[in-house]
């Protein structure tokens, strides 16, 4: 059986144009986008877990409140649904590789979201970010719930621009 890690890294593969791809199934539906960055693993990672910096950076980010550390919950607003307050809690972190944030309450309805950091020989990262949302209530929410292609593939591309940019102050 594959792990979770390993799937990931394949996707990351796959998905390094930085295009968004949803499969949509009956009580769930996953999002995911990968990109390649010309930059070290630990300046994506300052950038993906500095909180109070993500709205400088992240056009897809309108406020974010909270640490991005292990068992921390962040409250966050996106330009996806500018009016919700989405509070987030901080379940895996591996530094410079792997994050994982959840919500909502299962088996009802759940999200989760997957960042993966994973460095190449030619000293790039592939950048990987996967979020399923979905629960025996998905069905009937399914319909209201904006898609998120457009919005991964600007977060994803917000990420590469600014790692890159601060690759490129540091040489």
């Amino acid at each position: 059986m594959r792990t979770l890690l390993t799937i990931m890294m394949m996707t990351t593969q796959l998905l390094a144009n930085g295009q968004a791809k949803t499969e949509k199934k009956t009580f769930s539906r996953e999002t995911t986008v990968g990109v390649n960055i010309e930059a070290s693993s630990q300046i994506i990672w300052a950038l993906l877990t500095n909180a109070a910096d993500y709205t400088r950076w992240n056009s897809t980010i309108t406020s974010m409140e909270g640490d991005i550390a292990i068992k921390e919950t962040i409250k966050l607003k996106s330009t996806l649904d500018p009016d919700r307050v989405f509070k987030l809690k901080v379940k895996e972190m591996t530094a410079g590789s792997r994050m994982i944030w959840a919500s909502g309450a299962a088996p009802f309805f759940k999200g989760t979201r997957t960042y993966l950091l994973s460095e190449n020989e030619n000293g790039t990262v592939n950048f990987t970010m996967s979020e399923k949302i979905g629960g025996l209530m998905f069905p009937m929410a399914a319909g209201s719930i904006p898609p998120f292609d457009k919005v991964f593939e600007q977060f994803a591309n917000d990420l590469k621009n600014e790692a890159e940019l601060i690759s490129n102050q540091k040489q």
